[in-house]
């Protein structure tokens, strides 16, 4: 069975937010619908991904070009000090949960949720 996949990241740490991108680009490539949803202290990457300079700005590009990043939490982009960072960057901002994205709605919809 090929059941979706949404990946929800709340590490802050840039190498656990690469290996979210990694999975989500292999699930995608190999024909599964996948989304990745940024919460918590990982929203705060957001600006560093951004960056050109930044190792893995090709691997986040790859993921936003390809469909793969659902959004980010609304209320924890602006508990990192990172909401500007994320409108401007054309991120939707998840909100549907008082302000935080809805687990509930996913599995509504049949999608299988991985925390990371």
């Amino acid at each position: 069975m090929n059941t979706p996949c949404v990946l929800m990241a709340f590490n802050g740490e840039m190498m656990c937010f690469v290996h979210v991108l990694l999975n989500a680009l292999e699930m995608h490539g190999n024909g599964r619908k996948v989304r990745i949803v940024l919460e918590g202290a990982a929203t705060r990457l957001v600006p560093e991904l951004l960056h050109v300079q930044n190792p893995y700005h090709a691997m986040f590009g790859e993921a936003r070009e390809a469909g793969l990043v659902e959004g980010a939490c609304k209320a924890c982009s602006n508990k990192m000090g990172v909401l500007e960072h994320v409108k401007a960057a054309g991120i939707p901002l998840l909100e549907e949960m008082k302000g935080h994205p809805s687990m509930d709605r996913f599995l509504r919809e049949g999608w299988t949720i991985v925390t990371l």
